[in-house]
């Protein structure tokens, strides 16, 4: 393999949605060096987060229709069973419900959870306090999708964060979704909820690390029952 190859090989492309902040990063690096020559490197290394931050790895998402594979990069902050946002509309039954909490470190492009039909998307405007408390799902700015798979109706809220100041959604209603295609983006730290029927066994524990795309968080069709995990 030549050296460009290994080279393009290892570097993870930047979103396109990340290149204005990533050249206001780089400009803003540029004048405060021309004030003060150390400010330049203090900036650069802020430009290298932000592209950082931006990135768009390649997953490898397993094709699998009984799978609901993570919608996002992040710690696994929340196994419950919970009654759904209203704006959903799935119901005001309990559904078990997986939250992925992404920090600022996590890559932040959002994955679908399974295969189906864009049934609905609503966006509920909102406070921005910590993702990771469990008020952030009633409180925080949200965008819902219900995705209509073979298992019935499920739902996937994109909540903003402490930063966040940004949802992205890239598809619409009616359009039909693959397992682990991108949908959208929470700028800087944030949540996805997974709302799952009756039938779902969660494949996760908490505070595991989740890969959007790859990691299999729940699994639908199964007699296993709910996976048993310990630390080590």
């Amino acid at each position: 393999m030549s050296l460009f190859n290994t080279v393009r090989n290892t570097i993870v492309p930047v979103h396109k949605e990340g290149y204005p902040f990533v050249a206001a990063f780089f400009v803003a690096s540029l004048i405060l060096g021309w004030i003060f020559k150390p400010l330049f490197w203090i900036g650069m290394i802020f430009t290298l987060w932000c592209a950082y931050f931006f990135r768009d790895p390649e997953r490898v998402t397993p094709q699998d229709d009984d799978l609901v594979i993570s919608p996002a990069d992040g710690r696994v902050s929340a196994i419950q069973m919970v009654t759904p946002p209203a704006e959903l509309d799935l119901g005001s039954e309990p559904m078990l419900r997986i939250s992925v909490f992404m920090n600022v470190f996590n890559c932040h492009v959002n994955r679908a959870p399974m295969r189906g039909r864009i049934a609905s998307i609503n966006y509920r405007s909102g406070s921005f306090v910590n993702a990771e408390l469990d008020k952030a799902s009633e409180d925080n700015e949200r965008n819902g999708l219900v995705i209509e798979t073979r298992h019935g109706q499920i739902g996937v809220v994109q909540i903003a964060g402490l930063v966040a100041r940004r949802i992205l959604c890239w598809v619409n209603p009616n359009e039909p979704v693959d397992a682990g295609e991108r949908f959208g983006l929470i700028r800087f730290g944030s949540r996805l909820d997974v709302f799952l029927p009756a039938g779902a066994a969660p494949r996760v524990a908490l505070g595991q690390t989740a890969i959007a795309g790859e990691t299999v968080i729940a699994e639908f069709a199964s007699a296993k029952g709910p996976v048993i995990s310990r630390r080590s």
